[in-house]
């Protein structure tokens, strides 16, 4: 999950650069930024059919093996068409990857300590999306070839170590129905809402908040900075928001997120100081990423009530978080592009606003 996020957010501070050389615009930015979890949205029900048939371990070794590689020809290409073919297959391969280690995870922890080892895994994909705008910005100086061909041969040890690890495949393989019939359930889709909504906001961000720092004045270190600023401050909240949805369960931590979300979602847009616009990029971060280790507690702990297999769960927060961050990220920066940075961010504050609307008076919904 660390080398994963690495990669996926290594991108962030190289954005502009690659904007301005090949004439991307804020619609093709988008659409670069999209490949990836358009990718994951293709991996995420084949990696939940694999881990739940052949095991997590060999989920895992599909999903870190073709990421490596795909990183590699990500530094080495140079035409538009090239870069988001590699994303994208990144993004199959992220799937193969989450599914597998969440799954992975969760099968060995105690269901009540699961909200606090979730937000402690979550927590450690994102100290990869720490380290990942600190690697763009080496590469926005040394070179996307060395960069990312050094980093992607050295995690192929990391497949290594995978091999290694004990784990057990499934002693009687679910079929695809049962991730069919998971559709059916009212509680899985309100767990996957609440995977599908920060990712829409995330998308947005990831694509107007480098390019509108860099209209006023912020460089490729710069940006990469305020986004590794944003990730540790995540990281380390997602931690303590995984103890609350254990204590008090999900719902709470979902609430207050949502609430956050509506306040920053509706400022963002409006400063014209890159300093202010950096803090409320850090905040915005902050306030997203307080959705997910929550919303996943609930999504294991009905899959678990129902016996759904952990495979096929994560597979739909793939599924969900994929399209999310796709159309946050495509369909933000081309609705901008049309209008103004203000209408993605407003749209989707005004989804939070509805969400907790409906969400408030609620109670069937809260896990143990």
């Amino acid at each position: 999950m660390f080398f994963d996020t690495l990669f996926f957010s290594a991108l962030t501070p190289l954005l502009p650069h690659y904007a301005h050389a090949l004439s991307l615009g804020k619609g093709g930015a988008g659409v670069l930024s999209a490949a990836y979890p358009a990718g994951a949205l293709l991996g995420s029900i084949p990696s939940g059919v694999v881990a739940a048939r052949f095991g997590v371990k060999r989920t895992v070794l599909v999903g870190l093996t073709i990421v490596a590689t795909c990183t590699i020809l990500f530094g080495i290409g140079d035409q538009t068409w090239e870069l988001d073919l590699a994303r994208f297959c990144q993004g199959i391969a992220s799937a193969f990857s989450w599914t597998g280690a969440l799954a992975w995870l969760v099968a060995a922890s105690p269901a009540a300590r699961r909200g606090t080892l979730i937000g402690q895994a979550f927590a450690t994909a994102i100290a990869g999306a720490l380290f990942g705008p600190v690697l763009g910005g080496i590469a926005s100086v040394a070179g996307t070839g060395w960069t990312f061909g050094v980093v992607g041969i050295a995690s192929f040890g990391l497949v290594g170590w995978a091999a290694l690890m004990p784990s057990q495949t499934p002693v009687e393989p679910q079929g695809i129905s049962s991730l069919v019939r998971a559709f059916g359930n009212r509680r899985i889709l309100s767990g996957c809402w609440y995977v599908v909504l920060p990712s829409l906001l995330f998308g947005v961000v990831s694509v107007l908040g480098p390019l509108r720092l860099s209209y006023l004045g912020f460089g490729a270190i710069a940006i990469g900075a305020t986004f590794l600023i944003s990730a540790a401050t995540e990281g380390l909240s997602n931690v303590f928001i995984g103890r609350i949805s254990d204590r008090r369960g999900p719902m709470a931590p979902i609430r207050g997120g949502l609430a956050a979300a509506i306040v920053v979602g509706a400022v963002l847009p409006w400063t014209h100081d890159r300093f202010v616009l950096a803090a409320l990029i850090i905040c915005a971060e902050l306030t997203f990423g307080t959705l997910f280790t929550p919303a996943m507690t609930l999504l294991t702990h009905v899959s678990e009530e129902v016996g759904l297999d952990y495979g096929y769960t994560f597979a739909l927060i793939s599924l969900a978080w994929a399209p999310g961050q796709t159309i946050g990220a495509a369909g933000g920066g081309a609705l901008a592009h049309a209008t103004s940075d203000a209408v993605p961010y407003l749209v989707l504050s005004a989804a939070c606003v509805v969400t907790l609307a409906v969400l408030w008076p609620r109670r069937e919904l809260r896990a143990r």
